[in-house]
């Protein structure tokens, strides 16, 4: 269990350098680094001319085939050990699955090119791979705790809601990758409307403005559903820790997701402050997702007292 711990934390920070890698590549424009070689650099196994974006580029294929290699390792032991556990096949299936998918996706778009809004989806993939990553590296450290499912009630009306929410985030993720990958980070001026002093003048639109602010808008929204549900938590879970702490770090990392897209803006596009957002999404749909493995035992206990 020590190297199973060991492997998943691993597996886990992995996956978030992973991530942040991605959206490096692509605020560096870093993409084609390795021209339209894969999983070769320019045809070479070590690369004869370095450049910055190459080194970019290459940096991220070294990690992502580390961590791949993790979380094959992860995957398989989890399946083993705690195989009994309802939980951790699928789990592993999904960690390797989609980890596989996102390196196809950015193998073929190296190789053949893809459309900006193929190349949006790879970061909504990542996201997933991380997530059942994260959830998985919960289920091991549970094993010295059992969680008990019937200690915590989740109604199947904010059941549907956590799951809605998922399903929402990951739309936005790739409206806010359709963002960065078509440029369209900087084509408002102003926050939060596109130009302060004439905040509806859509007529005047361009492309890139409707992506951008189309993008603002459902953020606002999933900011105004989290609001709701925090105050709902607090409202009707006080003697629950796990829904009280869960939801104020939602809350908390949404606000502070907020707000670093509004400093993307007033930095002129700050690669730390970019990096930070990709971060904190990230964080929030892992949190969102350890919500939706307690929405499911929580409705597979309800079944289970229902049929008994």
């Amino acid at each position: 269990m020590k190297l199973l711990k060991t492997l998943a934390i691993l597996s886990t920070l992995g996956m978030l350098f992973v991530l942040i890698g991605g959206a490096l590549v692509t605020k560096t424009d870093s993409g084609m680094g390795c021209g339209d070689s894969w999983p070769l650099c320019h045809g070479e196994l070590i690369p004869s001319e370095i450049t910055f974006s190459l080194v970019i580029e290459l940096s991220h294929r070294l990690v992502s085939g580390g961590v791949g290699f993790l979380v094959l390792l992860l995957s398989y032991f989890s399946w083993k050990k705690i195989g009994h556990i309802r939980e951790t096949k699928l789990l592993a299936f999904l960690s390797i699955f989609f980890l596989v998918l996102q390196g196809l996706i950015g193998a073929a778009a190296v190789k053949w090119g893809q459309s900006d809004f193929v190349l949006a989806i790879h970061f909504g993939i990542s996201l997933i791979s991380f997530a059942a990553i994260l959830l998985l590296t919960l289920l091991i450290f549970e094993i010295d705790k059992k969680f008990d499912a019937k200690s915590l009630i989740i109604p199947r009306a904010m059941r549907i809601q956590i799951y809605s929410m998922a399903i929402y985030t990951l739309a936005i993720t790739y409206t806010g990758a359709l963002v960065r990958h078509i440029e369209a980070s900087l084509v408002c001026g102003s926050w939060p409307f596109c130009t302060n002093s004439n905040p509806f003048a859509f007529g005047e639109y361009n492309f890139h403005q409707w992506v951008q602010m189309g993008h603002r808008l459902v953020a606002g929204l999933l900011f105004i559903w989290v609001l709701f549900l925090f105050i709902h938590v607090l409202k009707h879970y006080k003697s629950s820790k796990i829904m009280r702490y869960g939801w104020t770090v939602c809350f908390l990392l949404l606000l502070l997701q907020v707000l670093l897209g509004a400093m993307i803006i007033f930095t002129g596009q700050n690669l730390i402050v970019a990096l930070l957002h990709a971060l904190v999404v990230a964080c929030f749909f892992g949190m969102l997702s350890y919500f939706i493995l307690l929405s499911s035992r929580s409705a597979r206990y309800e079944k289970d007292s229902s049929t008994n």
